[in-house]
């Protein structure tokens, strides 16, 4: 434990957002797993957030939980100078290297009956909250560094009720080939992960609950099975690997093979 922890001096360290559970979570422990210090944000659950803290140091890693409405772009000067003074406090940084645009919710509506409510919700928490998030946080990252942004399937396949979400998302796809490219010049790789179907609590956990949708999603799946949070963790960490290092601006599906 004090040996690992001896280290941590020199190691990586993560922004993941919406991280106190589900996918975030997920990837987090893995990036910890990998030698990885971890900032992460959570919404409104402090609990949830303080005990994947201590579950991160337990594992001889660092960790700090921050609280983040990634839909309120208006707070995020306080949030980066939040970031800044933990990384002072913490780690003795001015920066850090990695950062995973993860948080989000779910709205399943037809398209017919989408509300321009629900529309603009998912704009703000989806597309104009990584894009602004980001944005405030470069000051903060440090060159060579790596983002990956978080998608989803419905960008390639599309299934009712998922009209603006999936939008938001192919945004976030586009968004990452031109962040990819004008961060270059600092060596920052940029790539964008889509999961497919996944048995968590997101979206009000139908997939998880719902026996008829998941065996739906298991029906198109190669892999004959809907995915789960330790499906996607490890591959969002994976691309912080140096051995991925030379992986940029790509679109990398996390699905087990659905709609083939």
């Amino acid at each position: 434990m004090h040996h690992a922890r001896s280290h941590s001096m020199s190691s990586k360290i993560a922004v993941v957002t919406g991280a106190s559970r589900g996918l975030g979570k997920n990837t987090a422990l893995k990036l910890a797993a990998q030698g990885v210090d971890v900032i992460l944000t959570y919404h409104s659950n402090l609990a949830e957030a303080q005990a994947l803290v201590a579950e991160i140091t337990q594992a001889g890693r660092r960790a700090a939980a921050l609280q983040l409405d990634v839909g309120l772009s208006a707070t995020f000067d306080a949030f980066a100078a939040q970031v800044r003074h933990e990384l002072s406090r913490q780690w003795q940084r001015e920066n850090f290297d990695f950062l995973v645009n993860n948080a989000g919710i779910g709205i399943h509506a037809a398209f017919a009956d989408t509300t321009e409510e629900q529309f603009d919700q998912l704009m703000n928490i989806q597309l104009k909250g990584p894009y602004f998030l980001t944005q405030k946080l470069l000051p903060l990252m440090a060159d060579h560094g790596r983002i990956v942004n978080v998608s989803s399937g419905l960008t390639r396949f599309s299934l009712p009720g998922y009209s603006a979400y999936a939008a938001m998302k192919g945004g976030i796809e586009v968004l990452t080939r031109y962040m990819a490219k004008e961060l270059g010049s600092r060596g920052i790789a940029v790539n964008v992960v889509a999961p497919g179907a996944i048995a968590t609590d997101f979206g009000g956990g139908a997939v998880r609950d719902n026996a008829e949708l998941n065996r739906f999603v298991a029906s198109n799946t190669a892999l004959g099975r809907a995915g789960q949070a330790d499906d996607i963790g490890g591959a969002i960490a994976a691309l912080f690997l140096d051995s991925n290092r030379w992986v940029n601006a790509q679109r990398i599906e996390i699905s087990g093979g659905m709609f083939l």
